[in-house]
């Protein structure tokens, strides 16, 4: 750990700030601010503004000269059509003689821009008003924060109502004195203090001794000190080891005028927190540098808040994956279990049949359970990264993202070379990737291309300072769309948690915040290019590596004749119907097999025999599962239905319609006989009741 700086000498640290100094410290702490902020006196002339008033309304930098009357700055707006149509003069002089009553207003206002403010003033005793404005376009979301920061600063000037007047008085009789800016801002140093007390930010000045000259309020609390006796500590003794050692090379760099920003950790009454500063270089106008100020935030919440919805994402990325997997796996199970059935059907008395046949359809009955338990997998994991060669790993995706795109949008992968290995975390670079592909499905409402590719990237100096890396060799994976794009509003604000531009209900905006987090815990980078109507690509840059409810169904209650019933069979896994007409062709049935809704459709209409309808939830189409039987029952009400899925949570039609059976795939003979009972009573009851 360095030493503290040699203390400067006795007389340099007793030395006052001089009123120029002390005006530019001000002025440069109220520029810090994120809100705008006015001061006029009883005649309506600027006392003080910073520059976020200016750059909120649009204003020149001219009309911010002491003085100004309160006039030229409605002026300014009636002539550029600030105030919508109307005769300018009369629109100057009601805002005018309004002001002149110096009473408490809160008002918000559209400006032509599409920017909301809220613009609030409070008169000060003797006349005259301090204004404050806000930008709270992006901040409803914010209320109750705002609400309580806005009680605290209006509790704070109930307790210090009586020191008010008494340094108005004295801001009064200096201004009739002297009307020179400087000397109305000595006179209202308590009160421009009281104001960066109240303001929800820690802000302190350190001067090139390493040494606290200014602290508000905030910020002395938060290292368990007063404002008062903070000025005049050394930097580690105020903040102590642990912090100091963290922050002093910024401080260097900070005092050799360089803008530096930095996060740290600490204890803070028992807690960990969080904080974000900035720290901004003193400097004269010869470029000397007397010191720096500090600009902290607390973003213990925020980081909290940012962890808790990743994880919330990443749960919801797992479930549509598994909701997937679980459809194509039982699928397969059903196929599976359906062929080993059939041969232990067809040679019941075969040795073989419990030395190998029944260990198998076990072994398959088991893959059920576990389909059942990845359904409800749900739990936290911390990265466990390795090499993976991430070309593979997108192969293993595709048929998954394809499951979750519409028809209408084209797939397609490339790689520019033939392995590429990646150090990260499988299972979450699984995720990201889903979330990427979601994300541009919902940019191409009518349909278009999505495209991921991987490429070795070499960065340079200046493109790896860009995304703070190391200069060299690092695996790209561009996932690509053609959708509606993103201006550059949107763009600055995409990773951000909670900010999403998809109506109320159908996105919470934490998929892109949980995969830049993840590439960034991942030693990587993001990178994101977009316009409006063309498409959007989001580029993972990645460090390189070297080298469901039981199905077994209920049995019939009574004998079921099907010797010769004529049953349609939707399905469109050829093997699938293979096996369920196996089933169907032993209990007696005719078969009739279509591999879409459509089909199926269609020959219902034309095929009066058919008796009885099954058919998958899940086909490709406008016509699934359940629209085919919605429509059966409208035109052949006397044919009963049936489905069939290997993932009932993708709709539990029987929550919806009971008298139409739902079989879970897989299944057996047991379980479609008590299905096809079940059907055959409800469609008779449907033509009785008719």
């Amino acid at each position: 750990m360095s030493p503290d700086p040699a203390p400067m000498p006795a007389q340099s640290r007793s030395r006052p700030i001089s009123d120029r100094r002390y005006r530019e410290m001000m002025s440069a702490s109220l520029d810090l601010l994120d809100q705008g902020l006015t001061v006029f006196d009883e005649h309506l002339r600027l006392i003080a503004c910073n520059r976020s008033f200016l750059e909120l309304l649009d204003f020149p930098a001219a009309l911010s000269e002491p003085g100004t009357p309160f006039e030229a700055f409605i002026r300014h707006n009636a002539l550029r059509g600030e105030y919508g149509e109307g005769d300018p003069e009369r629109q100057i002089a009601e805002r005018v003689s309004a002001a002149r009553m110096f009473v408490t207003h809160d008002t918000r206002r559209l400006r032509p821009n599409g920017r909301l403010l809220s613009i609030r003033g409070f008169p000060l005793p003797h006349r005259g008003f301090i204004a404050i404005y806000s930008d709270i376009t992006e901040v409803e979301q914010q209320r109750t924060q705002i609400e309580r920061h806005q009680s605290e600063l209006e509790s704070a000037i109930i307790l210090r109502t009586a020191e008010l007047h008494e340094t108005n008085r004295e801001l009064t009789q200096a201004i009739e004195v002297n009307r020179q800016i400087t000397a109305a801002l000595r006179q209202s140093e308590g009160r421009l203090r009281r104001i960066t007390d109240n303001i929800p930010a820690h802000i302190a000045y350190v001067d090139k001794s390493w040494t606290y000259r200014y602290a508000n309020r905030r910020y002395a609390e938060w290292f368990g000190w007063t404002t008062d006796s903070m000025p005049g500590l050394a930097i580690r003794r105020a903040i102590g080891d642990q912090v100091f050692a963290f922050v002093e090379p910024y401080v260097h760099r900070a005092l050799e005028g360089e803008t530096v920003s930095y996060e740290y950790t600490t204890e803070h009454h028992g807690n960990t927190v969080n904080a974000l500063s900035t720290l901004v270089p003193d400097i004269d106008e010869h470029g000397e540098v007397h010191g720096c100020f500090v600009h902290s935030v607390d973003t213990t919440e925020q980081r909290r808040t940012q962890h808790l919805l990743a994880q919330a994402q990443k749960m919801e990325a797992i479930g549509q994956l598994a909701g997937g997997l679980a459809h194509d796996f039982n699928n397969m199970l059903t196929i599976v279990m359906g062929n080993l059935g059939g041969i232990r059907d067809a040679r019941p008395h075969d040795p073989l049949n419990h030395e190998f046949i029944e260990p198998a359809l076990e072994a398959a009955s088991r893959g059920v359970e576990l389909v059942k338990r990845l359904l409800a997998f749900s739990r936290q994991q911390p990265l466990a990264p390795r090499p993976v060669e991430v070309n593979g790993l997108i192969a293993g995706m595709t048929r998954l993202i394809r499951r979750s795109l519409p028809d209408n949008i084209t797939l397609i992968n490339s790689s520019r070379k033939a392995e590429l290995f990646a150090m990260v975390d499988s299972s979450q670079l699984d995720n990201a990737l889903l979330n990427l592909a979601l994300n541009a499905r919902d940019a191409m409402p009518n349909g278009g291309e999505l495209r991921i590719e991987t490429t070795l990237e070499r960065l340079d100096a200046g493109s790896a300072a860009d995304l703070e890396l190391p200069p060299g060799e690092y695996v790209q994976i561009g996932v690509s769309d053609n959708g509606t794009g993103m201006d550059s509003g949107i763009m600055a604000r995409v990773f951000e948690p909670f900010f999403t531009t998809k109506k109320f209900g159908l996105g919470n905006g934490l998929g892109l915040a949980m995969v830049y987090g993840f590439v960034k815990q991942s030693g990587g980078g993001v990178r994101i290019r977009s316009r409006q109507a063309v498409g959007t690509t989001i580029a993972l840059i990645l460090p390189c590596a070297s080298d469901s409810p039981d199905g077994t169904g209920t049995a019939a209650t009574a004998p079921l004749d099907l010797q010769g019933r004529l049953v349609l069979l939707v399905d469109d896994d050829a093997e699938v119907r293979k096996i369920v007409r196996m089933q169907l062709s032993s209990l007696g049935c005719s078969v009739l097999e279509a591999e879409s809704g459509a089909e199926a459709a269609d020959m219902l209409e034309n095929v009066p025999a058919i008796s009885l309808l099954l058919t998958d939830v899940v086909m490709p189409g406008d016509m699934d599962g359940r629209a085919l039987a919605r429509f059966a029952r409208h035109f052949r009400p006397e044919v009963p239905a049936i489905l069939m899925s290997g993932y009932i949570d993708r709709g539990p039609v029987e929550a919806h319609d009971p008298s139409i059976p739902l079989l879970v795939k897989p299944f057996d003979h047991e379980a479609l006989l008590a299905a096809l009972g079940r059907a055959s009573s409800a469609a008779k009851r449907t033509i009785g009741s008719n």
